[in-house]
């Protein structure tokens, strides 16, 4: 189970991309469980294979914070046919992810996503067309105007893309919006850095925005261009690989909501 693991694991979330890409290019290895459970575990739930607990690569009891979060992650396996493809499982990867790499350092995961913040995507606008200028003000506004309203953040916006300094006290104050827990950075910090932006996280994480509001906030000039110049098949599967991650993160983020605020 050890080597399948060294396969199905996330590295630290740090790069969740690459660690798509990784897991892409892994040899698939033939399914050697009949079914997938959950059962209680101290502090949480635990998914099981054949009545074994599953573990990290390191082999670390991975004890997921919510029967749900353990529900889901147990249907990953059981979704799987004669072989297992680790790209279907990215709660999986995530949860090995927040064993291995999240845990003992919060604060350092939680610091990598709030670099995002000195530079967010949403704080740089196009200056035209028109309908692309109100396309971005459309689902970057909202955000913005929370951050400021409920968080106490007030970012400068600029149009181009050259750096504009945000203040310290803006960013301080939608740092301390972040979760605190390691399943919550974990998933926060990979909807960051799969989407570019902090804000558009902290938004999905106290429920603000939903997640298809949020990755089409992500795509606003990407889905712009697509409508004038069509599709691209190479970049358009790299975006399809990326979604599934999201699309496990939120729902993460998701499910301790309450947790968060």
């Amino acid at each position: 189970m050890r080597e399948l693991f060294d396969e199905v694991a996330g590295q630290s979330p740090i790069d969740p991309q690459e660690a798509v890409r990784r897991h892409i290019r892994a040899p698939q290895r033939k399914r050697f469980y009949t079914s997938a459970g959950v059962a209680e575990a101290d502090g949480g739930f635990s998914v099981t294979l054949d009545g074994r607990s599953i573990r990290s690569p390191s082999g670390k009891p991975i004890v997921a914070p919510t029967r749900g979060i353990a529900d889901a992650i147990a249907s990953e396996w059981n979704a799987q046919g004669e072989t297992l493809d680790p790209v279907t499982m990215p709660l999986t990867r995530l949860a090995n992810s927040v064993v291995e790499g999240v845990i003992d350092r919060i604060d350092e995961v939680s610091e990598d996503a709030a670099k995002f913040l000195g530079s967010d995507m949403l704080f740089y606008r196009a200056g035209h067309p028109e309908t692309l200028v109100q396309r971005e003000a459309t689902h970057w506004d909202p955000i913005l105007f929370w951050a400021a309203d409920t968080l106490g953040a007030h970012f400068i916006l600029a149009e181009g893309i050259v750096h504009v300094g945000q203040p310290e006290a803006a960013i301080k104050a939608a740092r301390g919006a972040f979760p605190d827990d390691p399943w919550s950075v974990a998933a926060l910090h990979m909807v960051t850095t799969l989407t570019g932006s902090a804000l558009l996280a902290l938004a999905l994480a106290h429920g603000v925005r939903d997640e298809d509001q949020v990755w089409a906030a992500a795509h606003v000039d990407e889905d712009w261009n697509i409508e004038r110049w069509g599709v691209d098949e190479e970049v358009a599967a790299r975006r399809a690989a990326r979604q599934v991650d999201f699309k496990a993160a939120a729902s993460i983020l998701r499910a301790l909501a309450p947790a968060v605020g």
